[in-house]
């Protein structure tokens, strides 16, 4: 399939299921009634209009545009973690970024830092992410190849689980670990426009970088002796995408929690459709990603009853299976 007609595709799928989504809720909005409220229709008098605009543009509208950003920042690095590794199991959890940021989330909590301001949590959480992206920097500037990257972002990721797990041992009161498991199992209820204006910066240059990169990962699928005959200074290439991928899951963790398993599904379900050329596969997963977690939250709050289930239970259930049939087909057990 030709990359415009995909990318077409999946942008318009993107954009009704955002609709969709927009129209979900205990107050249910058919298209008569969400059009002008979303348009701000309402007028001074209208009191319905007006309380149907406030659900939109106050409650349903953040939701939708977070579960965009954070889809797009989830697909992408994804794919880009599977070019530059050349591991079709890799995704962003993989280098320790995103336990990194839940970790800093976690000790945010721990402490009662939120009562003094709710920017604490996201602050905590993007400089834990910085730290962990400049540990992996500093790996990838010495010319470490892919195992000894995948190792430390596993060493990242075994630190930080081991860490958060420890605040959860020991926290002072059952209200605290309530708080701290809640948040890292993922949720993009109760969200706001500061949430969005908090990672949209951040996710547009991860994105960005991660774009950059396209070419380059299109050379190393040749392998990487061939890529450096061709101009691709390799160490740089490796920063480069860890850069984007910190970015991205950083911010991304640091307004929804923890959410798995998107990076690792979207890139498998469209690379035939792009030919397995990661420069095509990168705005094709961003795509992907934004509808899967469109999608997904979707189906969180059409089952969920009077307590919502959490997003990152429904992408992990999505995604178990799926990792499951991933490792049976690379041992040949499942055909392809």
């Amino acid at each position: 399939m030709r990359p415009a007609t995909l990318n077409g595709a999946l942008g318009a799928a993107v954009l009704l299921l955002a609709l969709v989504s927009l129209s979900l809720g205990p107050v249910a909005l058919d298209a008569d009634t969400l059009v002008p409220a979303l348009l701000g229709g309402g007028e001074a008098g209208d009191a319905l209009g007006q309380r149907h605009q406030a659900i939109v543009w106050d409650i349903r509208l953040p939701r939708v545009l977070l579960a965009v950003l954070v889809g797009a920042a989830l697909g992408m690095s994804g794919a880009a973690l599977q070019g530059l590794l050349r591991n079709p199991l890799a995704e962003p959890g993989l280098l320790g970024v995103s336990a990194s940021a839940s970790l800093g989330a976690v000790v945010c909590l721990y402490f009662g830092l939120t009562a003094l301001s709710v920017w604490w949590l996201p602050a905590a959480a993007m400089f834990a992410a910085t730290v962990a992206t400049a540990v992996l920097y500093l790996v990838a500037r010495r010319g470490a190849g892919n195992l000894t990257l995948i190792l430390a972002g596993i060493a990242l990721s075994s630190l930080a689980g081991a860490l958060t797990s420890l605040a959860i041992n020991l926290a002072p009161n059952p209200a605290d670990v309530q708080d701290i498991v809640l948040w890292l199992l993922g949720s993009l209820a109760d969200r706001s426009f500061d949430d969005v204006r908090l990672c949209l910066p951040f996710v547009l240059t991860g994105l960005g970088v991660l774009l950059s990169c396209g070419r380059s990962l299109d050379a190393l699928t040749l392998g990487e002796d061939e890529a450096a005959s061709l101009g691709v200074h390799l160490a740089r290439l490796r920063a480069r995408v860890i850069l984007g991928t910190a970015l991205c899951v950083g911010a991304s963790v640091a307004v929804t929690g923890s959410i798995g398993f998107v990076g690792l599904v979207v890139p498998h379900m469209l690379r035939h459709a792009v030919g397995s050329h990661p420069a095509r596969l990168l705005p094709a997963s961003a795509l992907g990603g934004a509808l899967l977690l469109l999608a997904a939250d979707g189906v969180s709050r059409l089952v969920s009853g009077n307590t919502e289930l959490m997003l990152g239970v429904v992408t992990a259930l999505i995604g178990a299976p799926f990792f499951f049939v991933l490792v049976m087909r690379a041992r040949g057990e499942v055909p392809a």
